[in-house]
């Protein structure tokens, strides 16, 4: 006769249970918690145990890691967890965590029977329900007007509320329309309410979106698990970007959907997601051209500069300028030339880079005051950031990556020092401070 252990704190439940499968020929043991479950366990050795998810003292995730532990020769051991919980996360992670199925209180007897009767490994499937790739309208997007939308413009954190209202407290995120396509500079958290957009502008036709990350940081990815368009299966995401220093982008997106992180994990995310590690520092989105450039931030990160006829936009939301962070860490006299010197040949290159183009969002967070205390945090003051746009031949400037701490009043307190010093320097750069629903066109 074989045992089966039933491992429930509903007396109930137990009882029902055990009588029908007794009368399947069941030898039925039981526990009341997940503790005394493992216990029993060890000195009967069951054929099968049937488990609660969520108990005292020990829930239904510890007993399966805790059976299937490597020692316990219970390799043969079939696990059943039931569960009230109708969460598809949770039948997920019972499963990695060493059940071989999870059933849905209340439980079908028959079901439960034929499952115990099954060998490990060769549980009951459900069908497919068909072929959903069937039927499926292609959004188009418009390649007559070219345009440039702000998300998100705050860095750091998200920081809602009244004093930051009409700029806006969601970090990165910007949306570009540009010859056709539809492309999206980094996922923080204005990336939810884009989402949000773009299904009502579309409805169920399938987009092709490719997301260009600038690195890695929390608030330059943390909106991704909110993207609604993430959740249609129709739709195709080309996350594109470069390796950090420690993981690939896929893991990092991964890891901020994990249990108990989030109830949702990247996996599940039906959308069809495809994450491209970019090795050249120049590539191509049809006839769009991107090239890349790395700036000076913790870990690895770049600035794009997007392309398209004679248009040039250029996106740098986190960059310390070289000069003024080096030469506050110089001190000899030596030192002050040798950092002086590399550090120009830095902003060279940077300025290669930048020269004409017609747009610059770019790093602006801090007050030359406020910077002072910020040095090496991988952030520029505005006016090396106007300073760069002016020397770059910008046509146009956005103050972008605003500090969690500066109100709407800072903010435009800093736009009016910024064009201040465009004046003192008898430049024609226009300068504006990126806001949430911004838009603006560009050929």
């Amino acid at each position: 006769m074989k045992t089966v252990l039933l491992i429930d704190d509903d007396k109930v439940i137990r009882t029902v249970v055990g009588k029908a499968l007794a009368k399947e020929g069941w030898r039925v043991i039981e526990a009341e918690d997940g503790q005394e479950g493992i216990q029993r366990a060890l000195e009967d050795k069951p054929d099968a145990v049937i488990c609660d998810l969520l108990m005292p003292r020990c829930n239904g995730f510890q007993v399966c890691r805790t059976l299937r532990s490597e020692g316990l020769q219970l390799s043969d051991l079939k696990i059943i967890v039931t569960t009230s919980q109708v969460f598809e996360v949770d039948r997920l992670h019972a499963l990695e965590a060493g059940a071989d199925e999870v059933m849905l209180k209340p439980i079908n007897h028959d079901k439960l029977i034929q499952e115990l009767s099954t060998p490990r490994g060769l549980s009951i499937k459900s069908k497919s329900s068909g072929d959903e790739k069937k039927n499926i309208r292609k959004a188009k997007i418009s390649d007559k007007k070219n345009f440039v939308r702000f998300w998100g413009v705050r860095g750091s954190i998200p920081t809602p509320g009244p004093e930051t209202a009409h700029y806006g407290g969601n970090t990165s995120c910007v949306e570009m329309r540009v010859n056709g396509k539809l492309v999206i500079l980094d996922a923080g958290s204005g990336l939810r309410a884009l989402g949000v957009e773009l299904m009502k502008e579309f409805g169920k036709k399938a987009l092709d979106i490719t997301l260009l990350l600038t690195h890695t940081h929390w608030d330059h990815i943390q909106g991704f698990p909110f993207f609604a368009a993430a959740y249609n299966p129709k739709n195709k995401v080309r996350v594109l970007g470069y390796e950090g220093s420690s993981k690939c982008i896929e893991s990092c997106f991964s890891v901020q959907m994990e249990n108990p992180f989030f109830p949702i994990r990247l996996t599940q995310m039906p959308g069809n997601l495809n994450f491209e590690l970019q090795e050249e520092m120049q590539f191509e989105l049809g006839d769009v051209k991107v090239f890349a450039h790395f700036t000076n931030h913790p870990g690895v990160t770049v600035a794009y500069r997007i392309e398209s006829g004679k248009s040039k936009v250029i996106y740098m939301p986190d960059h310390e300028a070289y000069s003024r962070m080096r030469l506050h860490s110089a001190k000899a006299p030596e030192a002050v030339a040798e950092v002086a010197s590399f550090s120009q040949a830095e902003e060279d290159r940077l300025q290669t880079f930048l020269q004409g183009a017609d747009v610059l969002i770019m790093d602006s967070q801090y007050t030359p005051e406020e910077y002072e205390s910020h040095i090496g945090w991988g952030h520029s003051c505005f006016e090396d950031s106007v300073s760069t746009a002016i020397k770059a031949g910008i046509k146009k400037f956005f103050l972008f990556h605003h500090d969690p701490t500066h109100s709407d009043e800072a903010i435009s307190r800093m736009v009016a020092r910024a064009r201040k010093l465009v004046t003192e320097h008898n430049s024609d750069l226009i300068v504006e401070s990126a806001r949430e629903g911004m838009n603006f066109e560009f050929d």
